[in-house]
């Protein structure tokens, strides 16, 4: 069984920058455990990823703070965690889920038996919608979330994803 370690935009502005929070800043140590704990090969990570026209954009239209902009320092993944990830595929996400991982995971399902867990920012917008992706996609592999290192966007809607992802037969890791 080969476990995959799936760490969600870990990036400068959702943790001090311009959408940074307390609950996000508090995770850090956290992720940083996870990933040690991983085999460096299984772990993969995303980064959300605008253009410069992004206020322009439906989500820039609702959202109207711009963030993580292709090439800025906001975009990057925080430095302490970057250098964890040195052997980690790095998706470049233009919205909440990624399809390209979700397919890339499901071709590596036909052919060995994998678990998958996810860590990262915002549990309520980006973790849940890649979770749901992945599910999705792949229905029989089991997928799980570590609330640990996880935040939201407010804790309410922290725990409020996480039941979603309950319900919909994500598990919450221990």
């Amino acid at each position: 069984m080969r476990k995959i370690l799936i760490v969600i935009d870990m990036q400068n502005d959702f943790i001090d920058g311009a959408l940074g929070t307390k609950e996000a800043e508090a995770i850090v140590e956290n992720v940083k455990s996870k990933i040690r704990s991983y085999d460096p090969h299984n772990v993969i990570a995303t980064r959300d990823t605008h253009e410069v026209n992004y206020l322009e954009t439906q989500e820039g239209k609702y959202l109207p703070v711009p963030h993580c902009i292709r090439g800025t320092d906001g975009w990057q993944v925080r430095p302490d965690i970057a250098e964890l990830l040195t052997d980690a595929r790095v998706y470049d996400k233009p919205t909440f889920g990624s399809i390209d991982l979700a397919k890339d995971l499901r071709q590596l399902a036909d052919r060995e038996e994998i678990e998958i867990e996810l860590v990262g920012l915002c549990t309520d917008i980006c973790v849940v919608s890649n979770a749901l992706l992945l599910k999705a996609t792949m229905p029989e592999v089991k997928i799980s979330v570590d609330p640990a290192c996880c935040a939201g966007v407010t804790p309410e809607s922290h725990e409020a994803a996480l039941k979603t992802m309950q319900m919909c037969q994500i598990q919450l890791a221990v």
